[in-house]
């Protein structure tokens, strides 16, 4: 089975609810305009769900994520929930292949809203779990921005959420979130604050989070900013080093490619990383790791990985 963990694709309800803003993140025609990253043009096209679904031809499930780079699930309630809404009524309607991760508001936490909102289709496991090719996709887990669980205050304001979760065996997905830091070039914003929080989400999960939540499935897009890569220097400094692999940690490759990857690999096994395309923005990566690698997704633990290209069977 073939499975993208990680895209984005703007609904109608989503983009005329961003549209009808008047402050940021909103939409001005197609130019997005948000507090921490200059203006962006869009291309409709990224957005054509048309489209869309030819790019995702041969596969089995693609999951679409709300951008929490835009900021929505930390707007105050009243305007967060608007939008949210919009996001889930429009990504439950999509067709096949599309699954969709569910959103929340930050701003207030509300554990209830979400395990009915988990609760209003079934979903498959997805990550970390077996994919059941008769289930409905539905809503499959909750996406979080780095933002929100970067440190022990943030992991302990959103452990409600976290506990719906575990409840339900279902995963966590962890994106980067909003960028705060408006001048710089136009690929500031996904080269340097997107990493930074990914790598604090990581090991932020490690001391703060996972006592809490033991049996929790969490996949890190971005390959957690290549904080798995840092293990020498934790150990120097007092912590686990390598050979400390938590096995219901994933990660997701966006818009890596080989030579990330196979970093990643060698550090933590080909089982921990999931593949993914971030689509609209980057296509989906040919790790091209070679024979033994894709051994291990197709026979000996093909579950673990969530290839989102054919795989070589």
């Amino acid at each position: 089975m073939t499975v993208d963990v990680h895209q984005h694709l703007w609904t109608p309800a989503f983009v005329d609810a961003l549209r009808r803003r008047t402050a940021a993140p909103r939409l001005d025609g197609w130019t997005l305009h948000l507090d921490g990253e200059p203006a962006y043009e869009v291309d409709p096209a990224d957005h054509d769900l048309a489209g869309r679904l030819a790019l995702n031809a041969g596969l089995d499930l693609a999951l679409v994520s709300l951008s929490s780079p835009l900021g929505i699930e930390s707007l105050p309630p009243d305007d967060a929930w608007p939008i949210i809404d919009a996001y889930h009524e429009d990504a439950l309607a999509l067709p096949a292949p599309f699954g969709a991760w569910a959103a929340t508001c930050l701003s207030e936490i509300d554990p209830a809203r979400l395990a009915k909102t988990l609760d209003t289709r079934d979903g498959v496991k997805g990550v970390g779990g077996h994919v059941d090719g008769n289930a409905r996709p539905g809503l499959v887990g909750l996406q979080l921005p780095a933002t929100a669980v970067r440190d022990a205050a943030g992991l302990a304001g959103v452990a409600p959420l976290l506990d719906v979760l575990a409840e339900r065996d279902l995963p966590l997905f962890v994106h980067p979130g909003p960028a705060t830091e408006p001048e710089g070039p136009g690929w500031w914003p996904a080269v340097v604050p997107y990493v930074q929080q990914m790598h604090a989400a990581w090991y932020a999960f490690a001391a703060f989070g996972r006592a809490r939540h033991p049996r929790l499935r969490v996949c890190f897009s971005l390959l957690a900013g290549l904080a798995p890569l840092h293990s020498e220097r934790l150990a120097n400094r007092g912590g686990e080093g390598r050979g400390q692999v938590d096995p219901d940690l994933f990660l997701e490759t966006s818009s890596y490619g080989p030579r990330a990857i196979d970093a990643i690999v060698r550090e933590l096994g080909v089982d921990i990383v999931v593949s993914g395309s971030d689509q609209p923005y980057a296509t989906a990566p040919d790790p091209a790791l070679g024979d033994a690698a894709w051994h291990a997704v197709a026979v000996t633990n093909p579950h673990r990985l969530l290839n989102g290209k054919e795989s070589r069977k």
